[in-house]
């Protein structure tokens, strides 16, 4: 018997599961803080946890995700028993086959509303049928109406709902006015870090037995999937998730927003919290989050509204996005195209290339790219500007189909799920919806990355005479200039690039053609480009 189930087994001894109220408890609903787990009485209830080898093996998902979410599933089952709950594990291929063989003995069950499309369409048949009741999600920070009241038919913008939700919620305000006079202090949090002050190590944790098992199936069942396994980086129970928001309290919230945006390879993740894979599995609620940081008053403001931003704003305004669009599949009331999986495939820019192996972890020779996939690899994290200005911009400079590349973020980031991969990179990283949620394409040259990081030391690529990355700009503002002239965001760029002399413009477009056939064969461009 496996450490796991020889544990559940000795913490259900002498437990009545008869005539208890029964709940399903997704992956990434584990907590026992809101919902009937927190208000309900133990003895009276009953829940279902299911591992489905069938999710895990659909996409090559990154060793450390499933780890992650294995791990933490088990330890909730275990939690919920030792409060005297009755637990069945079951596993299935799918969601829906293992509950059908639950209800015939437990009755209906009930749900909160999944947060990922993907679970919800599994469910949807047992939905339909009565067998599984859904009731409100608790875990969000805002409202449907709170998205709609905002801003109305899209296209939509972040800081129009970011707005409303605060002065709703009365978040970081006073008597009605926002704390510091001002609603966002994006403009602050733009420094590069150079070292000082120290960037903080994040805790590792201890690997017991039901860890340990975890790491030993992840590793056996699904060895042809990415991605570095590291035990001591999970935080696997509600004891490690409690660890890690009391460290990012103490030493990361206090210079995180002044170095929000920078980027190094002496830290990869520098005072950004790690803590987004916990808020998204429910180990850490968004509410006690963003009221913890809004009451630490010793906290830079900057910081504090930089960190509330990311939670209140972008976090909830991408599920909302995501619902109201089916997860882009209904735009402006239009059916969108979809591919074999039932994803959208909707590319503004019509962008349908093949997202380079150097994304897999063959060297590009682009020291940027490949310091940030190296980190993804090996820690299934990296902070959100390594994702969105050297990731996604990369990627959209080379016209990468937006489906592709989010499809990639989806496998490789242990805090990827629909709801929020699919906005954040097909909506906002690939531009994939135009201006539906995003009112331009985040797209640059070398500048910013030199700007904000030190990835250009040591680079075999100078940022202002031989990188290929302002060429690709220049000509990706050449290749769709037809389609960006419509984006009053880029109006400035996209005359700029007019002015470009029919030489200069060929050797755009002559970079751009080498550049894509030496990354698509799996080779390390060099400083002469041919």
């Amino acid at each position: 018997m496996s450490a796991f189930r020889k544990a559940l087994a000795a913490a259900q001894v002498g437990v009545e599961r008869k005539g208890r109220r029964w709940l399903f408890v997704p992956y990434d609903q584990l907590t026992d803080a809101i919902g009937p787990l927190a208000r309900e009485d133990p003895r009276e209830l009953g829940i279902v946890v299911v591992e489905c080898p069938g999710k895990a093996a659909k996409r090559p998902y990154h060793q450390q995700k499933l780890a992650l979410v294995l791990a933490n599933l088990r330890h909730f089952a275990l939690e919920q028993a030792a409060r005297g709950i009755a637990v069945r594990h079951e596993v299935g291929d799918s969601y829906a086959g293992a509950l059908a063989s639950v209800v015939a003995e437990t009755g209906a069950l009930r749900v909160m509303r999944p947060a990922e499309r993907e679970l919800r369409c599994d469910l949807a048949a047992l939905v339909a049928q009565g067998l599984v009741a859904e009731i409100p999600h608790e875990g969000w920070l805002t409202t449907t109406a709170d998205f709609t009241d905002s801003q109305g038919t899209p296209p939509w913008k972040m800081d129009a709902f970011y707005r409303h939700v605060r002065r709703r919620l009365d978040i970081l305000m006073v008597r009605g006015k926002p704390e510091g006079g001002k609603l966002s202090f994006d403009s602050d949090n733009r420094k590069r870090w150079n070292g000082s002050p120290p960037a903080p190590t994040p805790p590792r944790f201890a690997v017991d037995a039901i860890t340990r098992e975890v790491c030993d199936l992840v590793r056996e069942r699904f060895a042809r999937h990415p991605g570095t396994l590291q035990p001591e980086q999970l935080p696997a129970s509600q004891k490690d998730a409690e660890r890690l928001w009391t460290f990012a309290k103490a030493a990361c919230l206090e210079s995180f927003g002044p170095f929000e945006d920078a980027m190094s390879t002496a830290s990869r993740t520098l005072f950004h919290t790690r803590i987004s894979p916990l808020l998204n599995n429910l180990r850490l609620l968004a509410p006690r989050v963003v009221n913890d940081v809004t009451e630490m008053k010793h906290l830079p403001l900057a910081s504090r509204e930089g960190f509330v931003r990311q939670i209140l704003g972008w976090r909830e305004y991408m599920r909302h996005v995501h619902e109201a669009t089916d997860g882009f599949r209904t735009i402006h009331g239009k059916a969108q195209p979809t591919n074999g999986e039932g994803s959208s495939v909707t590319s503004f820019l019509g962008t349908a290339g093949a997202l380079p192996p150097a994304y897999w972890g063959k060297a590009s020779g682009l020291r940027c790219l490949d310091e940030v996939v190296k980190a993804v690899w090996e820690d299934g994290y990296s902070h959100h500007i390594t994702r969105l200005m050297v990731l996604s911009n990369i990627a959209l400079l080379l016209d990468v189909s937006p489906r592709e590349l989010t499809d990639w973020f989806w496998v490789a980031y242990v805090d990827a799920y629909d709801w929020v991969v699919e906005p954040n990179v097909h909506g906002m990283g690939a531009f994939g919806l135009g201006g539906l949620l995003t009112t331009k394409p985040y797209v640059a040259g070398s500048a910013y990355i030199h700007k904000m990081s030190d990835f250009c030391e040591g680079c075999r690529f100078d940022p202002k005479t031989t990188c290929p990355l302002p060429s690709l700009y220049w000509a990706f503002l050449g290749r769709h200039r037809g389609r960006l002239a419509g984006v009053s965001r880029m109006t400035l760029p996209v005359v700029a690039e007019g002015k470009r002399t029919t030489t200069q413009r060929r050797d755009d477009a002559a970079t751009f053609e080498r550049v894509l056939r030496v990354l698509a064969a799996g080779e390390e461009l060099t400083w002469k480009l041919d």
